[in-house]
């Protein structure tokens, strides 16, 4: 679960970023960070444990370059939140394997999934209605949204399943 949380909020931070810079004409840009999340999905791959934070910085600090600028805002917002996301994801899966094998690491997991779900969908919450202030709710932003919903049901399917 947390694998697959890890990396749909890498990409999502990385379209995200991506998509706020495009839309504002910096095209070479948004390929950069597009091989930048490219990299850090294979920095997850690779076990390398010093690029999650180091992507952490280099997403936050496009995100604050983007609202510094005046970018749209939600995509700017997106991509900094499932930056976080990505960032507490991959440490608490190292977290999880320094577990003993009678911990509860199943119902930890479950537990620290929905407390940060619910921390990202206030998040994004937040960028929607500063996209509604600024009349720049768009369809790509709707389409946003219902992914990470349909995410977030898929999760909850999941947990109930089992």
């Amino acid at each position: 679960m947390t694998l697959t949380a890890l990396i749909s909020s890498i990409v999502i931070c990385s379209i995200s970023l991506a998509y706020g810079f495009a839309l504002r004409g910096f095209t070479s840009f948004a390929i950069w960070i597009l091989i930048f999340g490219v990299g850090w999905l294979i920095a997850v791959w690779q076990e390398w444990k010093w690029y999650t934070p180091v992507a952490l910085f280099l997403a936050t600090v496009a995100a604050a370059f983007g609202l510094w600028f005046g970018f749209i805002p939600g995509w700017m917002f997106a991509g900094g939140i499932f930056a976080l996301f990505a960032w507490d994801m991959s440490d608490f899966r190292q977290r999880l394997r320094l577990m003993a094998k009678d911990d509860d690491t199943r119902g930890i997991e479950r537990r620290h999934l929905l407390r940060i779900s619910l921390l990202a969908m206030l998040g994004l919450f937040l960028a929607s209605i500063t996209m509604l202030v600024n009349v720049q709710f768009t369809f790509e932003w709707k389409a946003l949204l219902v992914i990470v919903i349909l995410l977030g049901l898929g999760q909850l399917v999941g947990w109930l399943k089992r």
